[in-house]
């Protein structure tokens, strides 16, 4: 019998209020993640990692939008600039483009002792400057002195304190008659402080003299069309100054840096795309047909990875008929790609053996999945960690490769801009000029070390037995 107080019910709107669903210390606290966006949280943890990602992106910017922004031609020659430090933008004066000085002889002195000279007492007294001492040159004359036959000329960047400091020797005159000297030898906008000491051919003057030449930068005339400067001599304009310096023929190290970062990454970037990528193929295929097919394929591998690099390099660059001084960066890619292979190989096969006997394998193979499909849709891509950690790791080699073989000549020869020959350039210079082998041996270690932090925090990331250390 139906009770009349249940059917009289009416609902109210109380009844209709969901419950919210109460989630006990076992419930679900976060939402479910995929494998990438879990080793993406777990990469953002590891801050050398991230902050060799900035610095490596930092690099590309560098190399792509730099040469945008500082647009200097890296071949161009400024022989008024040889070797220079870092600097700014500095004023410069116009003068007229020097012409060859005829210099200040003394007719009626004699050019040599006479025989029976006794020897020098002194040397000359004063020097004087001729013209404005520029950059350019430095023209200076002095009084004769009796019984010279010749005069040695010597410059310093401070006083001189004895005659074994008189500095770095710029000559001699060839007669004692002839009194004048011009210096044009890398003459930079600073204080120089010359001396002259008579000779008579066989002794030197007791005393010396010595002379400050506060010189003015200045470019030629010629410098200034070449640089499409339309001013008249004597005028004053602003040059751009360099940041890194100059090398040994004047060209900004800056904008050389920039163009030959391209040179490295493309190769240190492009060959371990492609080796890496058929390392790949080459492991998954091994290690997914297995038996006696693997076995071969892996011998094969092993016959590869003992050949040595540097022969085969030498063999490429005959067969291709470069010679010595002629860059060989065709020689040098087709080296890396056809003998760095096998290390990848070796990773992705050890992925794909235990892979491949995955329940979700099976049931595909089952379903009819040929094997290139498997590979493509299954194997390779849950095999994509190792391989990726492979290749940040293989990008630092190849950078390094370059680097060594541009250095010993085989690689990147000049004019062309590479971290390698820069370097190889800069270490003859290495003890006037430091800074033309510090800036790109410090982007070749800085990118290395970028790649090689990177490839550590990857392969933290991306294994997933690290997730309980956490």
């Amino acid at each position: 019998m139906q009770d009349s107080s249940l059917s009289s019910y009416s609902p109210k709107p109380a009844d209709f209020i969901p419950l919210t669903k109460q989630l006990d210390k076992h419930g679900i606290s976060r939402p479910s993640l995929s494998y990438w966006q879990d080793a993406w949280i777990r990469l953002k943890k590891n801050k050398r990692a991230i902050s060799s990602l900035y610095l490596i992106i930092g690099l590309l910017a560098f190399t792509l939008i730099g040469p945008l922004l500082w647009s200097i031609n890296p071949n161009l020659q400024d022989l008024d600039a040889i070797s220079q430090g870092p600097s700014f933008s500095k004023q410069a004066l116009i003068v007229e483009t020097p012409a060859n000085w005829g210099g200040v002889t003394i007719d009626n002195f004699p050019s040599q002792p006479s025989p029976n000279f006794s020897g020098l007492l002194s040397s000359t007294e004063q020097i004087e400057i001729v013209g404005q001492a520029t950059t350019q040159y430095v023209r200076l004359s002095w009084q004769p002195v009796e019984g010279a036959s010749a005069y040695l000329i010597y410059r310093n960047d401070h006083i001189p304190e004895s005659p074994e400091d008189l500095g770095l020797p710029l000559g001699q005159t060839l007669a004692g008659n002839q009194v004048s000297f011009e210096d044009r030898l890398q003459l930079n906008a600073q204080a120089y402080y010359y001396t002259i000491i008579a000779t008579d051919g066989f002794n030197e003057a007791s005393t010396f003299t010595t002379q400050q030449v506060d010189l003015t930068l200045a470019i030629s005339a010629r410098q200034a069309d070449l640089r499409n400067i339309d001013v008249e001599v004597g005028a004053t304009v602003s040059l751009p100054g360099h940041p890194f310096g100059t090398d040994y023929l004047g060209r900004d190290m800056l904008a050389r840096t920039m163009y030959g970062a391209r040179v490295s990454l493309f190769i240190g970037i492009i060959a371990p795309f492609i080796f890496v990528l058929f390392g790949t193929l080459y492991g998954g295929l091994a290690g997914y047909l297995g038996g006696s097919m693997d076995n071969y394929m892996m011998r094969v591998a092993d016959f590869v990875i003992a050949l040595p690099f540097l022969l085969f390099m030498i063999l490429f660059k005959v067969s291709f008929g470069i010679g010595p001084g002629e860059n060989g960066i065709i020689p040098m890619m087709l080296a890396l790609i056809l003998l760095a292979w096998p290390g990848t190989a070796r990773v992705v096969r050890g992925q794909v053996l235990l892979i491949r006997e995955a329940d979700y394998i099976q049931a595909a193979r089952l379903l009819g999945a040929n094997t290139f499909y498997l590979l493509y849709r299954h194997i390779i891509p849950n095999a994509m960690g190792p391989i990726l950690v492979t290749l940040t790791f293989a990008v630092p080699m190849a950078i390094f490769t370059e680097a060594f073989l541009s250095f010993i000549g085989m690689g990147v020869a000049p004019p062309t801009a590479s971290w390698g020959s820069m370097s190889n350039q800069g270490i003859r210079n290495m003890l006037s000029s430091p800074h033309e082998l510090f800036f790109p041996a410090l982007f070749i270690s800085i990118t290395v070390l970028a790649f090689n932090l990177l490839g550590d925090g990857l392969r933290d990331a991306l294994d997933t037995r690290m997730r309980g250390n956490e």
